[in-house]
């Protein structure tokens, strides 16, 4: 196991303006379990590459167990890597995929054969041993590639969107194998996926990355419940945070023609055009009639899921004849049993202390202090 530190880590590929990764600085503590996270081309799998030495680092340093491993082979690094396709030998069966890089290394092979035993228990691969890849499911493939990983108890655990090939049904039960083994193995691991559901439920930490920059990371709660700009607002939950925008004056900020109270403290740190977004997610919201204090909107669609239920709707302002094909303006979860249907007038009332603003030109969070 390991610490990995990343000191102001850079990369700029030759013939572009913009880094793909830009002073990226980021410890992971040993045998954490820690999530990048972001769009496409944010620099999450760079980010990756340079830890694993397969991409050059142009500025800054990175660390593992406190020791500069840029000018170090990625074969020194004692690191294991489980890629996108898996990448398995299709002439050799599992266990000999399993145990290559140990045969490269010239370990002994009743060694070989007893850390691949270890691991295709671990991985209940032990009936598919003399299988090829192509007798395999995607599921089980993933298996094997996490077990070529295993058996050379590495430092730290490389992986770049491994379920990104799965189906959504084995792609949730997979991600559950994948943190319980982390756990229970205790392996510093870094794993890199654009989904940002398999981030929350996956990682001790996620670390949110756009344009190459590193905008946030810490537990996935604090990341749900106190993001520092609008894009890691927008971008963590599922559906997203309803990003709206907003005025700011002395009774409160105006949504459309809706008046909604803050506290004063937020008022008084609000930016000199009073212009913000506001930022509110499905669950902050209460459906009501179309009488009360709230927000007016016509119901565009209602999206029953059996537990929950989703209203998406227009604010009233903005919808016309045309509504049922508009950009929806706001999504709100309500009762599964008291769901509205579409073309309703309603009433949307932001529950207490649930609404977060921004700063509409900068997208940083707006806080009392």
């Amino acid at each position: 196991m390991a610490t990995v530190t990343f000191k102001d880590a850079s990369r700029l590929y030759p013939k572009t303006k913009r880094k793909a990764v830009d002073q990226l600085s980021l410890g992971i503590n040993d045998g954490e379990f820690l999530v990048l996270v972001g769009p496409s081309g944010c620099g999450k799998t760079t980010s990756l590459r340079m830890l694993a030495g397969l991409e050059d680092v142009d500025e800054g340093e990175i660390l593992i167990d406190e020791k500069n491993v840029v000018n170090l082979a990625p074969r020194s690094r004692d690191i294991a890597m489980v890629f996108q396709n898996y990448a398995l030998y299709p002439h050799m069966n599992v266990a000999e995929n399993m145990g290559f890089a140990l045969k490269i290394a010239k370990v002994k092979r009743d060694e070989i054969r007893q850390r691949v035993m270890e691991a295709a228990k671990i991985l209940d691969l032990e009936d598919y041993l003399g299988r090829r890849p192509g007798q395999l499911s995607g599921g089980q493939r993933q298996r094997v590639a996490m077990g070529r990983a295993i058996v050379r108890q590495p430092r730290v655990f490389l992986m770049d969107e491994p379920l990104s090939n799965l189906d959504a049904k084995l792609r949730v039960a997979t991600r559950s194998q994948i943190a319980a083994l982390q756990r229970r193995l205790g392996i510093t691991t870094v794993y890199v996926t654009h989904d940002q559901v398999e981030a929350m439920t996956m990682g001790d930490r996620v670390a949110v990355m756009r344009d190459g920059l590193l905008q946030q990371v810490d537990v996935p709660r604090v990341l749900y419940n106190s993001p520092v700009n609008s894009f890691v607002a927008g971008f963590i939950g599922s559906p997203a945070m309803n990003l709206i925008d907003g005025t700011i004056g002395s009774d409160g900020v105006t949504i459309g023609q809706s008046l909604i109270a803050i506290p004063r403290a937020l008022q008084k740190a609000a930016p000199a055009t009073g212009k913000v977004t506001v930022g509110l997610r499905p669950e902050a919201l209460e459906l009501r009639g179309s009488d009360g204090d709230g927000i007016p909107a016509i119901v565009n669609l209602v999206e029953e899921l059996g537990a929950e239920a989703y209203v998406y709707s227009q604010l009233a302002e903005h919808a016309s004849d045309a509504y049922t094909t508009a950009t929806p303006d706001i999504i709100a979860r309500v009762d599964p049993d008291r769901t509205p249907k579409s073309g309703d007038k309603i009433t949307l009332h932001v529950r207490e202390s649930s609404m977060l603003l921004f700063d509409a030109e900068t997208g940083t969070r707006i806080t009392e202090n």
